[in-house]
C-alpha cells in the first residue's frame, strides 16, 4: 500500500508540473532560509558553552560628576579579584585578564607579531576549559616569565621543533624573556576570548597595583560555588567596596554587577570598554532573525495549503472514485499527507543545495564560519530530516483533511465546493502571509534608513581620506621625525596624533575645574590627548576661544572642552551666562592649566550614544597611540605607498598597519549593517513566497469561477471587467494585511529606534509607500491568472452545461 501511495504521489506531482514546481520552490526557499538562520542562531548561542564551571565576569556601572549619564563598562580594578575571594566564600576562584594587541615575540632570528596576547593569573586554566595539548594546567602559568602558545602560533614560530622549554623574547616598552611552558589547542571560534598566547601576570607585576582602587584596566572573572545566589551577593558589594577601597564616597561612583560568562557575548551590547568580547552581537537581533526565519517558513507552509486546495477540483473526482470503491477518509488523508512529506523531502534536497550555495555569502556578511557538515555533526542531519517531516505534516494536514472530506455524490456530479468557511480560512492565511511580508518590508525600510542616517550624519569632523596608524612606546618616540618626513610630500595634506581614534569608546579620567567665583569641582570626563594641530586636521569647529598653541611650553597646560561640557560647567550659573566666560578658567589637575577654547559638539562615539562631556588635552609627553595622516584623495595608492616607505625606513622590523577612518566607522556600525541586510533578505524572501501563495489563491479563485466568467463574457463583459472582478478581492486582502501590519510595525520600530541617541522620525509616508508597493506586487502576481481566465474561450467553460 505504501508503495502504491508513493507511486500515486509521484504521478500527481509529475502530472501537475507547474503547481508542483511552485510548491517545491516555495518550500525549498523557506526551508533554506530557516536552515541558514538556524545555523547562525545555534552558532551565536553556542558561545562559551564548552566551559563547564560557573564563571561570571565582573562589571562596573560608573556614575561620575560631569557625565551626561552613567555608563556600564566591562573593566574592573586589579585588587578586586583577590579581595572578592577573600571576602566571600561563594567565590571559589578568580582570574584577571589584560589584553595586548600585536604582541611582538622573537625566537632566535624569527620575529612575529601575534594578534592577541593575554596576561593572566595562574588560575586561568583552572577556571576555563581551553584544551592544553602540552604542559601542566595547574603550574604552566605559576612562575613569572611563563608563556603558553596556541598550536598555530607555535607552528609559525618553531616549525616542527618541540617548543616546550624554549626561550622567546618580547621587545617593547615592557621587554621580557619568556620560557614556553605549554601548547594550547587553537581557540574555538565560538569563544568570546580570542588569543594567540597567554603569559603570567606576575611577569610585569608592580607593587602599586595591589592597592590601585580607581584604576580600571583589566577584566576580572570569578568562579562561583554551585547554587550561589548571585543577586544576593551583589547586594553585599557596596559594603565590600567601602571596606577594601578605604574611600567613603566610592559607592557614589561605582556599582558592581556580575554577568554570566555565557551571557557576555550576547547580553553586553550596552557595556562599553568591552575589549574581550569577540564578535559581540545583540541577542535581540539573534532572536529577531529566528522569529523572521520561522515566519518565512510558516509562509512557505501556508503556500502549500493554498496551492493544494487550488488543485482541489482536479483531485475531487479522484477522491470520489476512491471513496466509491471503498477507500476510507483516513486512508485518503494518509495518502495526501504522504504526498506532502514526499514533496517536503524533495524541497529539502533543493534547500540543502541552496544553503550550500549561499553559506559563503552569509559567512562573508556575518563574519562567521557557519557550515552544514553532517559528517561532523550527524545529529544535525537527523534533526533537519525530522523537522522536514514535521513541516510536511503541518503543511499537508489541512489539505489532507479538506480533500478527504469531499462527498462522492457531490464531486462525481462536478460539485466540489469546500464551503464558505474554507474560503474564509484560505483568505485568513493569505492575509497572515501579507501581514508578515508588509511588516518586514516596513521594518527593512526603517532599518536601512536609520543605518544610512548614521553613516551620512555629519559627525562634526572630517573623516574622509584620513588614515590611522597604530603606535606604541617605541614607534611613538619618533613621531616628530615621521611627521616632518610625511609633510615633506605633496601627497600628504596633514599629520597629527592622539591617544585614541575617533569612533572608539574613549578613556575617562578625573579632572578638576576651578571657577573664578566658586569652589573647586572634581569631575570624571572623557579625555582625548592630542597633538596641537588635531582640531585643524579634523576641521573641528571652535565656538569660543582659540586652538592649541604650538609652543612647547604650552603642553599640558591648555585644554579645549566640548560644548556639552561647557553647558555642564555653567548649569549652576545664571541662565544667560555666555560660553566665552569659561575661557581662561583654571582646569585640569595642574593649577596652571586653563581652558583655552570651546569646541562645537562632535560625535566621537557612534550615534547610538549621546555626545558625552569631554575635553582635548595637548600633552605630547604622555605619548600617542595613533598616528593620523590626511592624504590627497586623488592619489590614494601613491600616498599609501609613500607612507609605507617612510614607516619602513624608520621601523624596518615592525609591520605597517593602517586603516581608513571611514572603514573604522563602518566597523562601528557593522552589527547594524548585518541586521539591515539579513532582515532585508528575509523580507524579500517573505514577499516572494507570499506572492506564490497569492498566485495559488488566484488560481483557485479563477478555477472555481470559470463558469461564472464564461457567463459574464457571453453577456458582454470585457477582459478588463473580468480582471478587475478577480483582482478586487485580492486587493482587499492586501489592504487588510496592511491595516494589521501598520500598528505592529510602528510599535516595533518605535521600540527599536529607542536604542539610538540620534534617530530618524517614524514617517507615515513609509507606511503609505509600503502599502502601494504591496498592492502593486499583488496585482502583478495575480494578473497572470486573471488575464488568463478573462481571455479564455467561454464555450469551453460552458460546454458541460
Amino acid at each position: 500500500m505504501i508503495k502504491n501511495y508513493i507511486k500515486t504521489a509521484w504521478r500527481n506531482l509529475w502530472k501537475n508540473k507547474v503547481f508542483s514546481a511552485l510548491n517545491i520552490s516555495g518550500l525549498a526557499v523557506g526551508m533554506a532560509a530557516c536552515i541558514v538562520i538556524m545555523l547562525f542562531v545555534f552558532f551565536e548561542k553556542s558561545f562559551d558553552n564548552f566551559h563547564t564551571k560557573n564563571i561570571y565576569r565582573l562589571n562596573e556601572v560608573q556614575s561620575f560628576p560631569g557625565m551626561v549619564s552613567s555608563q556600564k563598562v566591562g573593566l574592573s580594578m586589579f585588587p578586586m579579584g583577590p579581595t572578592l575571594k577573600n571576602e566571600f566564600p561563594q567565590v571559589k576562584n578568580f582570574t584577571r585578564v589584560k589584553w595586548h594587541d600585536k604582541y611582538q615575540l622573537t625566537y632566535l632570528d624569527k620575529r612575529m607579531f601575534v594578534p592577541q596576547a593575554y596576561a593572566v593569573d595562574s588560575t586561568f586554566l583552572q577556571m576555563f576549559d581551553f584544551k592544553l595539548l602540552a604542559g601542566d594546567r595547574k603550574t604552566a602559568l605559576e612562575k613569572p616569565n611563563s608563556i603558553i602558545l596556541t598550536q598555530a602560533t607555535a607552528k609559525k614560530m618553531f616549525g616542527d621543533e618541540n617548543p616546550i622549554g624554549k626561550t622567546i623574547n618580547h621587545f617593547d616598552g615592557d621587554t621580557a624573556t619568556f620560557a614556553v611552558t605549554g601548547i594550547m589547542q587553537d581557540v574555538p571560534k565560538n569563544s568570546q576570548m580570542q588569543f594567540d598566547a597567554l603569559y603570567s601576570f606576575s611577569t610585569n607585576f608592580k607593587p602599586w597595583m595591589a592597592n590601585n582602587w580607581g584604576g580600571n584596566w583589566l577584566d576580572t572573572y570569578v568562579e562561583f560555588a554551585p547554587g550561589t545566589d548571585v543577586a544576593a551577593l551583589e547586594s553585599k558589594l557596596p559594603a565590600y567596596m567601602l571596606k577594601y577601597s578605604n574611600r567613603p564616597d566610592i559607592n557614589k561612583f561605582y556599582k558592581l554587577f556580575f554577568l554570566n560568562l555565557k551571557d557576555v557575548h550576547a547580553n553586553a551590547t550596552d557595556i562599553g570598554l568591552d575589549y574581550i568580547n569577540y564578535q559581540k552581537f545583540d541577542k535581540k537581533s539573534t532572536n529577531l532573525f529566528a522569529i523572521i526565519a520561522f515566519i518565512v517558513l510558516v509562509i512557505a507552509c501556508v503556500n502549500f495549503m493554498n496551492l493544494s486546495t487550488a488543485r482541489s477540483a482536479e483531485r475531487a473526482k479522484e477522491v470520489g472514485v476512491r471513496k466509491s470503491i471503498g477507500a476510507g477518509r483516513f486512508e485518503l488523508a494518509i495518502q495526501f499527507l504522504g504526498e506532502t512529506i514526499l514533496l517536503a523531502l524533495i524541497a529539502l534536497s533543493i534547500a540543502l543545495v541552496l544553503v550550500w550555495l549561499t553559506l559563503p555569502y552569509v559567512n562573508t556578511l556575518s563574519g562567521r564560519s557557519l557550515s552544514l557538515n553532517f559528517l561532523n555533526d550527524p545529529a544535525l542531519g537527523v534533526i533537519i530530516i525530522c523537522f522536514t517531516v514535521l513541516v510536511g505534516i503541518v503543511s499537508g494536514i489541512y489539505p489532507a483533511i479538506y480533500l478527504s472530506s469531499f462527498k462522492p455524490v457531490k464531486v462525481l456530479k462536478g460539485n466540489s465546493d469546500g464551503g464558505k468557511s474554507k474560503g474564509t480560512f484560505r483568505n485568513i492565511l493569505v492575509v497572515g502571509q501579507f501581514t508578515s511580508a508588509v511588516f518586514l518590508m516596513i521594518a527593512t525600510i526603517f532599518v536601512v534608513k536609520q543605518l544610512h542616517f548614521m553613516q551620512q550624519q555629519d559627525p562634526g569632523f572630517t573623516r574622509e581620506q584620513i588614515v590611522t596608524i597604530p603606535l606604541n612606546g617605541n614607534t611613538d618616540a619618533k613621531y616628530d621625525v615621521i611627521k616632518q618626513q610625511l609633510l615633506g610630500n605633496s601627497l600628504i595634506t596633514g599629520v597629527t596624533a592622539s591617544q585614541d581614534v575617533l569612533g572608539s569608546h574613549l578613556d575617562q579620567t578625573g579632572v578638576s575645574y576651578r571657577p573664578a567665583n566658586g569652589p573647586k569641582k572634581d569631575l570624571a570626563l572623557t579625555q582625548l590627548v592630542v597633538d596641537n594641530n588635531y582640531l585643524t586636521l579634523f576641521n573641528i569647529k571652535l565656538l569660543e576661544g582659540k586652538n592649541f598653541s604650538s609652543e612647547k611650553s604650552a603642553n599640558g597646560k591648555e585644554y579645549i572642552i566640548n560644548e556639552a561640557l561647557a553647558h555642564e560647567l555653567l548649569k549652576e550659573q545664571p541662565k544667560n551666562t555666555p560660553l566665552a566666560s569659561l575661557v581662561g578658567q583654571h582646569f585640569g589637575n595642574d593649577s596652571l592649566g586653563v581652558i583655552t577654547g570651546i569646541s562645537k559638539n562632535f560625535n566621537f562615539n557612534s550615534l547610538h550614544y549621546k555626545v558625552e562631556t569631554m575635553f582635548l588635552f595637548n600633552q605630547k609627553e604622555w605619548g600617542f597611540r595613533y598616528l593620523t595622516v590626511k592624504i590627497n584623495g586623488s592619489k590614494t595608492a601613491d600616498a599609501l605607498a609613500f607612507i609605507k616607505g617612510v614607516w619602513k625606513s624608520n621601523f624596518p622590523d615592525r609591520p605597517f598597519e593602517y586603516q581608513f577612518l571611514d572603514d573604522h566607522f563602518n566597523e562601528v556600525y557593522k552589527a547594524d549593517t548585518q541586521v539591515s541586510k539579513i532582515v532585508g533578505i528575509l523580507a524579500g524572501l517573505a514577499i516572494v513566497i507570499s506572492c506564490l501563495g497569492l498566485f495559488g489563491l488566484a488560481s483557485y479563485s479563477a478555477e472555481k469561477r470559470i463558469k461564472e466568467i464564461g457567463v459574464r463574457k457571453v453577456l458582454g463583459a470585457s477582459v478588463q471587467n473580468i480582471v478587475v472582478l478577480l483582482s478586487g478581492h485580492f486587493v482587499k486582502l492586501v489592504l487588510i494585511a496592511n491595516l494589521i501590519a501598520w500598528p505592529l510595525a510602528w510599535f516595533a520600530m518605535h521600540k527599536w529606534l529607542e536604542g539610538f541617541a540620534y534617530r530618524i522620525d517614524i514617517n507615515l509616508n513609509i507606511f503609505v509607500i509600503t502599502a502601494m508597493l504591496s498592492i502593486f506586487i499583488a496585482l502583478i502576481t495575480i494578473s497572470f491568472q486573471s488575464v488568463k481566465a478573462a481571455i479564455a474561450n467561454p464555450v469551453k467553460s460552458l460546454r458541460s452545461e
